[in-house]
């Protein structure tokens, strides 16, 4: 997928962006010590054979979202590594007005077949009760309108298990069985300390919320720095789901996020993903080895579209000056010489030398 010219000048058409304030238009998510707590998913059905599953079928779904999202780039980086780009097409999402997501127009007929211009009307749809703000990414059977989930936790195990009768030919297997225990154990910590630890810094309600968060995140950081020293990937020899979760945060850290922690804490306490050697080397191999390809990296604020423009700078605060985007791209192109490393699975953190599995108390 590239960027056209007919698409660049939709995307850059969105509505002014939502201060940082009132991007929760449906009330606060935080608990009551000014903490944030992210907004729960609403719809939650599993692809699968069984009899409250969504059946598997290429081309019966799309998706919506933003592959200025973390959530949705992701899901986009997975169908394409597994060759199921065709089967679930994605449609952009574009900025956000009083009625939630805006639905871009170019390159699919969702206007023509359903009536709809915002995201929530299919959630609307689906079901009338529905309160919040509907989100990037979100599943739609086409066949219906409906929406299937906007689960983007657990959307990536459906596209690498259920759908694993059409994957292409030599994709990689992200999810393989004997690892899932200890992958679904350090996800949850990766959702909990990077991937949502950005936003428990930029959406706290208050100085010390956020800065609760600032130390856990770069405390994680410092932790997967070390477990990188030896292992080219999480778990050792094998690119796995996890990789996948901790690059959608890596590769947008510098050009989204660290500009709106810096707002927070100042530029020379907020330390780039530079400062951790074996974490950066990481995630330039995984860039390297295309994790982000052409319009990912337009999202991503590194190459320009057909116009010559770069996309906007996600959080980045207004006056905020960024370094060159070719500056920023060819750091990524940098030699990170960690293709000779291979390591053990086991680990001191979660599902090997940590903790090995879920407690189940009686």
């Amino acid at each position: 997928m590239t960027i056209s010219p007919e698409l660049e000048a939709e995307l850059s058409a969105r509505p002014a962006p939502v201060p940082l304030s009132e991007r929760n238009p449906v009330g606060p998510e935080s608990t009551g010590d000014g903490a944030f707590a992210r907004q729960r998913n609403w719809f939650n059905t599993r692809f699968g054979p069984g009899p409250f599953d969504a059946p598997v079928e290429p081309g019966r779904y799309f998706i919506l979202g933003s592959l200025g999202c973390g959530w949705a780039r992701r899901q986009h980086i997975i169908l394409r590594l597994l060759g199921l780009s065709e089967a679930v097409p994605f449609y952009f999402l574009n900025g956000r007005d009083a009625d939630g997501w805006l639905i871009v127009k170019h390159g699919n007929d969702i206007k023509e077949r359903f009536g709809f211009s915002h995201l929530n009307d299919f959630y609307r749809l689906t079901d009338p009760a529905f309160q919040g703000r509907g989100t990037s990414p979100t599943v739609i059977d086409s066949r219906t309108g409906r929406v299937v989930s906007n689960n983007y936790h657990l959307l990536p195990h459906d596209w690498e298990t259920a759908w694993a009768p059409f994957h292409a030919l030599g994709a990689p297997d992200l999810y393989p069985e004997p690892l899932r225990p200890a992958i679904n154990l350090l996800n949850q910590q990766l959702f909990d300390d990077v991937n949502n630890g950005t936003y428990k810094v930029i959406f706290a309600g208050n100085q010390a919320a956020a800065r609760a968060a600032f130390d856990i995140f770069y405390a994680r950081l410092a932790d997967y720095d070390f477990r990188l020293a030896s292992r080219r990937y999480l778990f050792g020899p094998q690119l796995t789901d996890s990789d996948i979760r901790l690059f959608q945060t890596l590769s947008s850290f510098e050009r989204s996020y660290r500009p709106a922690l810096a707002s927070r804490f100042g530029e020379a306490e907020t330390r780039p993903i530079a400062d951790f050697p074996n974490l950066w080397g990481y995630a330039r191999d995984l860039f390297q080895q295309g994790l982000a390809d052409e319009i990912e990296q337009y999202f991503l604020g590194l190459r320009p579209g057909p116009s010559g423009a770069y996309a906007g700078g996600g959080f980045v605060p207004e006056g905020y000056v960024l370094r060159p985007a070719a500056e920023s791209l060819a750091d990524w192109l940098a030699p990170h010489d960690r293709a000779g490393l291979t390591g053990s699975v086991l680990s001191s953190g979660p599902g090997a030398g940590g903790s090995a599995e879920r407690w189940t108390l009686r």
